[in-house]
């Protein structure tokens, strides 16, 4: 059966989902997106997903020819046309349409474009066992060069440090910035625990600030953890009791083997496992 996508200002079939080979989001990266996901018919933490991305538009003057309310209807829309209750959204705003050349005030057109579909990230059995990462060589774009903040279509960066991770057996990669510094992973946030308090990198690390990583602080917080923005290097990865990742399509998934290196006892631990439990009850929520 055909997908439903939203473009623009109503739902089509997905094989009437195009845009044109001019538009400068193909041609250049030129756009900006957010990945959101559905729990029992509720998309979680909308109104927060919709601000990012009316914030990374306006970082790069892109302006988006809807409201918010009608981009979050529009997600809404997508869901329900595709019966799905619990789901993942790839919400896409691209420059529009334009002649050859990387002036976007020869653009027109902004294309909104909404799809509605499920996704499986990582397996089932790494949840429970937990992910093996490495750390890649390419580093995390500069802050100084492009604004983490801003999740623009181009992601060559991530993808270039994905297929490192890849070629070395492991479905994720570890980033650092230009300083040493642990960044992010290619697609989720990073945490650690060492001696019971729970520590993740800070924006100026270089990080997109993800919407699960502001949940999880906040349910570790409610949990009477000592959450703290620390900066961290690999030596603090190697030597945690715990590490785990998150992000809107992972959730939160342990890490137990970084660079070879053991991370703990090996196995998912005590406060991944409470964080995980608590996140799941909060999407359902």
């Amino acid at each position: 059966m055909s997908r439903m996508i939203f473009m623009n200002d109503r739902l089509v079939p997905e094989e009437q989902a195009v845009v044109s080979v001019f538009d400068h989001g193909l041609l250049y990266g030129d756009g900006v997106f957010e990945g959101l996901r559905s729990y029992g018919g509720k998309v979680f933490r909308l109104a927060e997903h919709v601000d990012r991305l009316f914030a990374s538009a306006r970082s790069i003057c892109l302006e988006i020819p809807m409201s918010k309310a009608a981009v979050a209807k529009a997600v809404v829309d997508a869901l329900a046309a595709n019966k799905l209750s619990d789901g993942y959204v790839r919400l896409v705003v691209t420059r529009g349409a334009g002649s050859l050349g990387l002036d976007p005030n020869k653009t027109k057109h902004p294309q909104v474009i909404v799809i509605a579909d499920t996704i499986s990230l990582y397996p089932r059995e790494y949840y429970e066992r937990g992910l093996r990462i490495v750390t890649a060589a390419t580093q995390r774009t500069q802050s100084a060069a492009l604004s983490p903040r801003i999740k623009s279509l181009n992601y060559l960066n991530n993808i270039m440090a994905k297929l490192e991770g890849l070629q070395a057996g492991c479905i994720e990669a570890l980033m650092l910035n230009h300083k040493g510094e642990v960044a992010e992973c290619t697609g989720d946030n990073v945490f650690v625990v060492r001696g019971g308090r729970l520590l993740t990198p800070p924006p100026d690390a270089g990080i997109l600030e993800g919407i699960t990583r502001g949940a999880v602080m906040e349910l570790a917080v409610a949990a009477g953890v000592d959450c703290r923005e620390v900066t961290l290097v690999r030596h603090d990865l190697y030597t945690a009791d715990e590490c785990f990742l998150t992000g809107t399509a992972a959730e939160v998934i342990p890490v137990v083997e970084i660079d070879g290196r053991t991370v703990g006892s090996g196995a998912p631990g005590p406060v991944t496992k409470r964080l995980t439990d608590d996140f799941h009850a909060l999407v359902r929520r």
